[in-house]
C-alpha cells in the first residue's frame, strides 16, 4: 500500500508527465518500469524481450501522453495498461515467428551443402518471409512483384503482358518494395 507521501510524490510525477517534463519522463521511468519490467518478464519468460517491451511501453507512452489524465487514474495504471497492448504484440510477434520457421521446417533441405544448415535454413526463411510480404501485397502490386521477382521479367515486359504504362509497373513495384522493406523492418524490431 502507498503512503500518503508516496501517493503525493506519485501524483506529481504524473502531472509532470502529463505537462511533457523530461524530468516527469525521468520520474516516470525511475518509478514505473521496475513494475512494467516485471509484468514484462514475467508474461514473456525472456529478459531481452522484457527490457525491450519495457523501452516500448515507455516511449509509446510519451508519444501518447495528451491522452493521459491524471484525474482518471494514477500513472502506473495507465502504464500497465499500455504494458498489456505491448505484452499482446510481442507475443503475436513470437507466434508469426513460430509459424515462419515451423512452415520452413517443413520444406527445409534434406541434404545439407557447403553452406551448412543454418545458412540454408536462414535463407529458407527470408523466402517464406519474402513471399509472406509479397501475398500481403493488394493488387496490381502483388502481380507486378511476383513477375518481377520470381518470373524474372522486366519492367518493359510486365508492362507489356499487363498492357499497362511502363510508369505505372515502375511505381507499382517501386512502392511495393518501400511496403515491403517497412514491414520487414517492423517484424525485425518486434523480435
Amino acid at each position: 500500500m502507498a503512503t500518503d507521501d508516496q501517493a503525493a510524490r506519485d501524483a506529481e510525477l504524473a502531472a509532470a508527465f502529463a505537462a511533457g517534463s523530461e524530468d516527469g519522463l525521468r520520474g516516470a521511468f525511475e518509478r514505473w518500469s521496475p513494475l512494467v519490467h516485471g509484468l514484462a518478464a514475467r508474461a514473456l519468460q525472456d529478459a531481452a524481450e522484457a527490457e525491450d517491451v519495457t523501452q516500448q511501453v515507455f516511449v509509446a507512452a510519451w508519444q501518447g501522453r495528451e491522452r493521459y489524465r491524471p484525474a482518471d487514474g494514477p500513472l502506473g495504471a495507465w502504464l500497465t495498461g499500455i504494458t498489456r497492448h505491448k505484452l499482446a504484440d510481442a507475443h503475436a510477434a513470437r507466434e508469426r515467428r513460430r509459424r515462419v520457421v515451423e512452415r520452413s521446417a517443413g520444406v527445409a533441405p534434406r541434404e545439407q551443402g557447403p553452406g551448412g544448415p543454418d545458412e540454408h535454413v536462414q535463407d529458407l526463411v527470408d523466402r517464406v518471409v519474402v513471399a509472406e510480404h509479397v501475398a500481403s501485397l493488394g493488387e496490381p502490386a502483388r502481380s507486378i512483384v511476383r513477375l518481377a521477382f520470381f518470373a524474372d521479367l522486366t519492367h518493359v515486359q510486365i508492362a507489356e503482358q499487363l498492357r499497362m504504362p511502363l510508369g505505372t509497373v515502375k511505381s507499382h513495384i517501386r512502392r511495393a518494395l518501400r511496403r515491403m522493406r517497412g514491414q520487414m523492418e517492423e517484424g525485425r524490431d518486434a523480435r
